[in-house]
């Protein structure tokens, strides 16, 4: 595992991005993300006990991408608010996607499901009516850049189910590359093609508006070089403010 990379750090958050196929917590494997971040802060600032780390927010272990952690109880309290959109201040996260077929670019959607778990098979569904044992799934998304037989797309979720993207684009024949759970037929290195790309929160204390961005893993690389610069979401800076307009509530 290379070391963690750190976009952002001070007396109250850790700011990672999260490299795919570890868990963010909880992992029956022994080594998380979580894990991985109390031994950083532990030896950094040569801590003799357990080091605090709140979990405020997770992504699954083959979704690569911005993540934050707390590394105070009370900035835990304020950040749980802003993900789960109890008050004013909400957090606001966006993902880019390449899935499988054409969504032509500048297209637009909106996608509203009930889903509910299936045990049995160990994954997400999507049920055709709502009742007592599914959970209203909506998402947004928009098409950066559509090829014949796949497209890169920005999601914003508006509901923190499990597995949600992943479930609602492959319901529509629109498959996360790599995703073998959700229909995939295409491998994608070690992970699945989803990254969390731009996280935007207010700081528990001081109360600014912070936005933390990192670029796709380099196995994403190959279809980006089909991708005009002037759609890349990496080297276009204005980019961002774009798909944030297209996907706001």
């Amino acid at each position: 595992m290379k070391p963690l990379h750190i976009l952002f750090e001070d007396n109250h958050l850790l700011v990672v991005n999260k490299p795919s196929g570890i868990a963010t917590m909880g992992s029956e494997s022994g080594t998380t993300l979580h894990s991985l971040g109390c031994s950083y802060l532990k030896k950094k600032y040569k801590k003799p006990g357990n080091v605090y780390l709140g979990v405020v927010s997770r992504l699954d272990a083959m979704t690569s991408g911005v993540i934050v952690f707390a590394r105070t109880s009370k900035a835990a309290t304020r950040l749980n608010q802003q993900f789960s959109g109890i008050g004013a201040k909400t957090a606001n996260k966006i993902y880019l996607a390449l899935v499988n077929g054409n969504l032509p670019t500048g297209t637009s959607a909106t996608w509203t499901d009930h889903v509910y778990k299936d045990d049995a098979a160990h994954r997400m569904k999507i049920s055709q009516h709502a009742n007592a044992g599914t959970k209203e799934a909506s998402l947004s998304w928009t098409s950066l850049h559509g090829q014949r037989d796949w497209s890169l797309v920005a999601v914003k979720i508006h509901t923190g189910r499990k597995h949600q993207i992943r479930l609602q684009f492959s319901q529509r024949d629109h498959a996360i590359l790599g995703d073998r759970k959700y229909d995939s037929t295409k491998s994608f290195g070690e992970g699945i093609a989803l990254h969390s790309w731009s996280l935007s929160i207010d700081h528990p204390t001081k109360n600014d508006s912070m936005t933390f961005h990192s670029p796709p893993p380099e196995t994403w690389q190959k279809h980006f070089n089909q991708v005009n610069s002037s759609s890349h979401p990496v080297v276009n800076p204005t980019l961002l403010q774009r798909v944030r307009s297209t996907l706001s509530p």
